[in-house]
């Protein structure tokens, strides 16, 4: 191979690389979530999902604080914001719902009529009644869910969470992600927020995707 050819090869296999790049994250050019420019919530995102909006959320079918078994349809019939968690948990799980519940509160201020829901990854431990005092202490809006142990890993899959038990005994704790997930009725997830998140942050940006549906 001359030196030319090799040049050449390189510079094919770096264009290849790029033009996949650019398809797989394709940032503002081509918008948020593989929306096209035309997408009414390009102003309220602040996170990108490589894999799409559709790859977020899903049906599900979970037990509720008041023992009657419910599915996504019947919870999520308002703006809802979603964290999975669990009950037991000693300090990450009541400091980022509480959190969620001062948003709801800001936006409700405003007149936004936003519900916090909390759904469990402790069916061992979260029953019914563990989780309707988790979320009436919280907040008197938020809807606590739980099931068996399948009804609750197909809710995660569908959400992509993730969570593990850590140690044996009536004491263990629950590794899992703490994102907390926006969804609107008729259009699904379209926003997930982080710990780092205020509430102040929050309601903004909740807000806004409520002002463009």
């Amino acid at each position: 191979m001359t030196r030319l050819t090799a040049y050449s090869a390189v510079l094919l296999v770096a264009l290849l690389l790029g033009g996949m790049a650019f398809l797989i994250y394709r940032p503002a050019a081509l918008g948020w979530f593989g929306y096209g420019s035309d997408d009414p919530f390009a102003p309220c995102r602040n996170s990108q999902v490589a894999a799409g909006k559709a790859a977020i959320g899903g049906p599900f079918e979970l037990v509720r604080m008041d023992g009657v078994t419910v599915t996504d349809a019947d919870v999520l019939t308002k703006p809802s914001l979603i964290y999975f968690g669990y009950t037991y948990c000693p300090d990450v799980c009541p400091l980022d719902n509480a959190r969620n519940a001062e948003a709801v509160d800001l936006l409700a201020a405003k007149g936004y009529d936003v519900q916090p829901v909390f759904i469990s990854i402790d069916p061992e431990r979260d029953t019914p009644e563990a989780m309707a005092s988790f979320a009436e202490f919280m907040h008197p809006k938020m809807v606590g869910l739980t099931g068996t142990p399948e009804q609750v890993k197909a809710a995660s899959t569908a959400y992509k969470t993730y969570y593990r038990k850590n140690g044996e005994g009536d004491g263990y704790l629950m590794d899992h992600s703490t994102f907390t997930y926006f969804m609107l009725p008729g259009e699904g997830f379209v926003e997930f927020y982080k710990r780092g998140d205020s509430a102040a942050a929050m309601a903004e940006g909740v807000a806004c995707f409520i002002d463009n549906m």
